[in-house]
């Protein structure tokens, strides 16, 4: 990570979880005078007291260490509200059931946030049998590729890792109604729903 945690950072979150000094000293086995200190600025508490002191504010440690605490409205953990946050130095694509503090490769991630496909990044759904065959007619160099295609429904996810000169498609088993992503590395993540599906006349 970039930054470490601040006095302010301490004393904001110590504040909101309706603590006094000598509480959160107690609660980490410091002095009161040493939390007055890092409040001031005048010190740090050293990295083995961060997990607990992460633990005694309510929050997870990298929310700690940056400062930027993510309220999760989403306690139902809805999958249909589910994020996606993927790595712009390694790729790497993590999925939650809402935001959250999420950092890979020493940066901070933000939830992507999906739009509505236009000509270049049409998705393509055709049911065949028991699957949903997706395409996109997209680039698939190594500078300019479908990351991943996944189908997210109200029962579970599905997540097909795309990578560059292969075809930018997936076969996905057929299940819930739900809603069908796809993430290009340049222009970000894009989403569709799933086709109604035919019933027996």
């Amino acid at each position: 990570m970039a930054t470490y945690l601040t006095g302010d950072t301490i004393k904001t979150l110590r504040e909101q979880r309706g603590l006094t000094q000598r509480a959160l000293a107690d609660a980490i086995g410091v002095t009161d005078k040493a939390v007055s200190k890092w409040e001031s600025g005048r010190g740090l508490p050293d990295i083995s007291l961060v997990e607990p002191l992460s633990a005694a504010l309510g929050v997870s440690v990298a929310e700690l260490l940056t400062g930027d605490v993510r309220q999760n409205a989403n306690r139902a953990a809805n999958l249909m509200r589910s994020k996606f946050y993927v790595c712009p130095v390694c790729g790497n694509v993590i999925h939650a059931l809402g935001e959250g503090s999420f950092s890979c490769c020493g940066v901070q991630l933000a939830p992507c946030e999906a739009e509505e496909p236009d000509d270049d990044h049409a998705i393509a759904v055709e049911r065949i049998e028991d699957e949903w065959y997706i395409t996109l007619d997209h680039p698939m160099t190594k500078d300019h590729f479908i990351s991943f295609i996944a189908y997210v429904n109200t029962g579970g996810i599905t997540l097909a890792k795309l990578y560059p000169e292969q075809e930018a498609a997936a076969r996905i088993r057929v299940g819930m109604s739900g809603a069908i992503f796809a993430y290009c590395n340049r222009h970000g993540l894009f989403r569709v729903r799933t086709p109604r599906r035919e019933r027996p006349a």
